[in-house]
């Protein structure tokens, strides 16, 4: 293979039933169509996407993209994918701390890991070296008590008792604070046998023109740096995610009582602010990442994200900022997903009539994570808890994945972004909050579906593109894929522009929706819980929160299907694929 940079060209397969372990070199070609990432993973999975997620065959795949290990900034995230326990829809989630850049420095852009183990297992990398260890002793640890028994050169993956114990929303922790957080993917790693990963690597990646990389990298440095939604007195880099607490509360949208209503009255004692004062907090967070937007406190509390500060308060009734730092610390070493594992408390309570000043939410919690009591109905996600309970409607997920902290009814491209979204209610597919309330790059009525269509398209495929390189979202408040564009071709030599790079994404978004289609799903699943129809939010001081109009929705998403290049009923096509060099479904 020619000399190439940014990449290594190698990919590490292993077979947890042969306890055996090769080496795969991707054409070129692979990795200027799909760059890294999502990209490159997407391309992996498709062979085996119609297997279901428990067989052996499933793959559990890590990738790294060519930014990973350099000077780029935001370099250090990787994308973990397979297919999800709790949708039956594809599963990824892009991850930050330092399991990336170990990957790379290994030797290798991506681990693809099939087959599964008899008897709990660890897996050791070191470079070349693989091992494989006897991880019995670990067998329902939970992630702190894991990973203290774990070398702490390098980095980890770990699971914790929740993906043992079968939770359909577990997920995989990194070095105990970065995590893998939505669809389950811990539940996946857990059925293969594999309790963790350990990777140490010593070489560095190489790079086609450091003078033009660094330029570039002032050049970004400089645009986060004037970006008051990254770098202001209220930013993301002094208060982390939690900055976002505020203005989603002021906007009426914030998810609260199981999203019956969009204003929380407790919200202004439980912001960023008042976590700030309360816990005294100070800044982290991933490898090649100035921003810092991770917060602890001064006894080493991880500070928790936006979303889970919402949907601990607001979502379900909490107003006591101890008790949300308490569900997170539980949902933390017991490896769940926040989100997923609030919301069905918020459906679970909903059901039952049940009110927070007279629920411990904290205990059943810890019966989720440990399969007990009705944490046995609740640990396979508020979807299937509520078919179960034959109330549907109190379920507020998409394709059965639990909605974020941003109630559509505030934010129109948001809903139907929550709606086409490939891996189900997600907001980081098209991050239309970004110019909805942060009027990032360009302001846009946030109560009207005029030109949303299309902005939710071109943003599935900017963030798809930005998984693939792989970059933060968060650090396009301030820069653009133009500025991206130059450090990859600084990075690898190769002439992708941004344009070329949008075309990536938008092969790498219609793969996804590919193998979705060859898992039974359709435009019939692109919808949203019907109470967003038929129920108003809160409205007052001005701001009107009335039920999203649903012609103007159905309208808009077949607007969407067609700019997309899918059928009206939401399919993909042999003409589009072709078009975008995909394989067409034989």
């Amino acid at each position: 293979m020619p000399e190439i940079f940014g990449w290594t060209g190698r990919v590490l397969l292993i077979n947890l039933n042969e306890r055996s372990a090769s080496v795969l070199n991707p054409p070129q070609k692979v990795y200027h169509e799909y760059i890294g990432g999502k990209g490159m993973a997407g391309w992996y999975l498709r062979s085996y996407c119609t297997k279901s997620w428990d067989s052996p065959d499933i793959p559990l795949i890590f990738f790294t993209g060519p930014l990973v290990d350099t000077e780029s900034p935001t370099s250090g995230r990787f994308t973990i994918m397979s297919m999800s326990p709790l949708t039956g829809a594809i599963a990824d989630s892009s991850a930050g701390g330092r399991f990336g850049t170990e990957i790379k420095r290994a030797g290798f852009d991506g681990i693809i890991i099939t087959g599964s183990s008899t008897n709990l297992c660890g897996l050791i990398i070191k470079d070349d070296l693989v091992s494989f260890s006897n991880a019995s002793s670990l067998a329902f640890k939970s992630i702190s008590e894991t990973f203290s028994e774990l070398s702490e050169n390098g980095s980890s993956a770990a699971i914790g008792p929740a993906a043992e114990n079968g939770v359909l929303f577990a997920n995989i922790s990194f070095d105990g604070h970065s995590f893998a957080g939505r669809c389950g993917l811990g539940l996946v790693m857990a059925k293969k046998g594999l309790k963790y990963i350990h990777i140490e690597g010593s070489v560095h990646s190489s790079v086609y023109n450091l003078d033009e990389l660094r330029s570039a990298r002032k050049d970004i440095l400089r645009l986060v740096s004037a970006s008051p939604a990254l770098s202001g007195e209220f930013g993301i880099s002094e208060f982390g995610t939690g900055a976002l607490f505020d203005l989603i509360h002021s906007r009426r949208m914030m998810p609260t009582d199981n999203f019956r209503k969009t204003q929380f009255s407790h919200a202004e004692l439980m912001n960023a602010w008042h976590y700030r004062k309360k816990y005294e907090t100070k800044k982290t967070g991933c490898s090649g990442c100035h921003i810092q937007c991770k917060k602890t406190g001064k006894n080493g509390e991880p500070i928790p994200e936006f979303e889970t500060m919402s949907h601990f308060s607001a979502l379900i009734g909490n107003t006591d900022i101890e008790k949300v730092i308490e569900a997170s610390l539980i949902c933390n070493e017991a490896g769940m997903d926040t989100i997923s594992a609030a919301s069905t408390i918020a459906c679970y309570m909903e059901i039952n009539s049940l009110i927070c000043k007279k629920f411990d939410f904290l205990n059943l919690l810890k019966d989720i994570s440990l399969s007990r009591g009705e944490g046995e109905f609740l640990k396979l996600g508020s979807y299937k808890y509520a078919s179960v309970r034959n109330k549907h409607e109190c379920s507020m997920s998409v394709k059965g994945l639990e909605l974020p902290s941003y109630d559509p009814r505030g934010a129109y491209g948001i809903a139907l972004a929550y709606a086409t979204s490939t891996r189900g209610g997600c907001h980081l597919r098209a991050y239309s909050i970004s110019n909805e309330i942060l009027r990032k790059p360009v302001a846009t009525d946030r109560f009207s579906f005029s030109g949303k269509a299309r902005i939710i398209k071109e943003a599935e495929d900017l963030n798809a593109v930005v998984d693939s390189l792989t970059a933060c979202r968060f650090i396009f408040f301030g820069a653009s894929l133009e500025e991206y564009s130059k450090i990859f071709r600084a990075v690898t030599g190769v002439e992708l522009y941004g344009a070329d790079l949008m075309a990536v994404g938008e092969r790498v978004y219609y793969n996804e929706r590919i193998m979705n289609y060859l898992n039974g799903f359709t435009g019939i699943d692109d919808d949203l819980p019907a109470r967003f129809f038929k129920c108003a939010g809160t409205s007052g001081e001005g701001i009107n929160i009335p039920p999203i109009n649903r012609e103007e929705f159905l309208n808009t998403r077949a607007k969407y299907y067609k700019i997309r290049g899918l059928t009206s009923e939401g399919n993909p096509t042999k003409e589009k694929s072709e078009e975008l060099g995909l394989e067409w479904i034989s």
